[in-house]
């Protein structure tokens, strides 16, 4: 049975529970992470100067798509909320219903997006300052990218729907057939094997959309099909106005907050680009941070958990449930930091010379984790808040925590600790660090308001 049990998710163990619902997510996580690792590894081997600019170019377009990611995490996070406390509440009929809602809005602005972004993807790669075969190869992809963006959208709210309601499987096993399909077209469309014409950067866009195609088609079948739980008809795609008011309660400031976070890590990345060495600070911080955020993936999976847990808890009238999962989920998710900065910390320079042989790289990356590791457990706490935040539909508070983390606390500190005091790299790590402890310390400030208590559902 791929959906975990209702009577487990609303009586079982917390912690079995939370293992129970996180495991798949984290896979599915990590396998999300395999388009990008993918494409930089084959397009890395084009050689020469379309090697490089194209490895550039996706490095350019990222901070674009997550941003156009951050609104759909609005639409889901409006479907965590909705359907994970209608299904809690004993109201199939309702979930389904929200569920239709959520899935045609995200649909209709996904094209709205493709359009904008096609048409402006060549003034949106100007505007960053970038220039010739780096600016070439990344309009090209970004174009790309953009015609596919409804059908990423369908994917990805299909993997939240599915979640809310209790199951993890279902989307994991998508994304796994969907990165298969990617690793295999990438070298063929990159390359021109297999009677295909070389087509270098925009091949390796073209299997990312056609393998999100896929992807989304299944999705759309599972869903009216209604073979995970979940069933929608077509009446319940058309737009109802209380409920379209609902969704953008819900999502807008979610998606708020991701765009401004994606935005901030733009003007942090600047930062970073202005301390001395640039290419070995860059090196080492981009190794390093990718070494913290494989240790974030299990959060990640643990805060869908406590968010599913909690949303039907609270759809279920159970307040009692929802507060100890929160607060388990906070013990928990700290207390795998902890011993994922010690294991960092002790094998920081072995973990990153297996990436790179470059003496002032090494030097760079170790520096970051050594620094950065004393506030990486508090991220957990934060985690776990914002999770209970977007299970009980209240997300006002959560887009005030991930700007006030990032714009007021983390830009404000790394310049101030970097620049200001003179402590150079230590600084900058030291800044982003403490915006970690801080950001736990308002999380939990939040949390003891006991907004997120109040459901949004409508029951009568």
């Amino acid at each position: 049975m791929a959906r975990v049990p209702e009577d487990q998710i609303l009586k079982g163990p917390i912690v079995k529970t939370l293992l129970l619902l996180g495991w798949p997510v984290m896979i599915s996580n990590l396998l999300h992470s395999m388009y990008n690792i993918v494409d930089t590894f084959w397009l890395g081997k084009l050689g020469g100067i379309e090697s490089t600019s194209a490895v550039a170019a996706l490095q350019v377009s990222w901070p674009i798509i997550f941003l156009m990611i951050a609104i759909a995490f609005g639409f889901g996070s409006a479907g965590v909320a909705l359907v994970s406390q209608y299904t809690g509440a004993r109201k199939p009929e309702e979930a389904n219903r929200s569920a239709g809602q959520v899935l045609s809005m995200s649909f209709v602005f996904g094209v709205t997006i493709a359009i904008f972004g096609f048409t402006f993807s060549h003034n949106i790669v100007e505007f960053l300052g970038i220039k010739d075969a780096i600016a070439e190869a990344a309009v090209t992809y970004l174009r790309i990218i953009f015609l596919g963006i409804p059908f990423m959208f369908t994917s990805m709210i299909f993997g939240f729907l599915m979640r809310a309601y209790g199951d993890m499987i279902t989307p994991m096993k998508l994304e796994a057939a969907t990165v298969c399909i990617n690793m295999v077209l990438d070298p063929v469309l990159i390359f021109g094997l297999a009677g295909f014409p070389q087509m270098g950067i925009m091949g390796a866009a073209i299997a990312t959309i056609f393998s999100r195609s896929v992807s989304s088609a299944f999705a759309v079948y599972i869903l009216f099909s209604g073979r995970a739980g979940i069933k929608l008809e077509f009446p319940y795609l058309k737009p109802v106005q209380w409920r379209v008011s609902q969704i953008f309660a819900i999502g807008v400031p979610a998606s708020v907050g991701n765009s401004g976070t994606a935005l901030g890590f733009v003007v942090l990345m600047a930062i970073i680009a202005r301390l001395p060495d640039q290419g070995s600070v860059l090196a080492g911080y981009g190794i390093a941070n990718r070494l913290t955020n494989l240790m974030f993936i299990a959060i990640e999976g643990l805060g869908v958990g406590v968010a599913t847990i909690l949303g039907q808890s609270l759809g279920a009238n159970n307040v009692n449930r929802a507060e100890e999962v929160a607060k388990k989920g906070m013990i928990l998710m700290f207390l795998i930091l902890v011993g994922a900065s010690a294991f960092l910390y002790l094998g920081r320079e072995f973990l990153i010379q297996i990436f790179i042989d470059n003496d002032a790289v090494i030097a760079e990356g170790s520096n970051f984790i050594r620094v950065f590791v004393f506030g990486m457990a508090f991220f957990g706490i934060f985690r776990a808040v914002n999770s209970s935040f977007m299970g009980s539909g209240h997300n006002m508070p959560t887009m005030i925590l991930d700007l006030v983390r990032l714009w007021g606390l983390r830009i404000p500190l790394a310049l101030v600790f970097g620049f200001t005091l003179g402590w150079g790299t230590s600084g900058v790590w030291f800044g982003m660090a403490l915006s970690n402890v801080l950001g736990a310390v308002l999380a939990l400030g939040l949390f003891k308001t006991g907004i997120w208590k109040k459901r949004v559902i409508k029951t009568a």
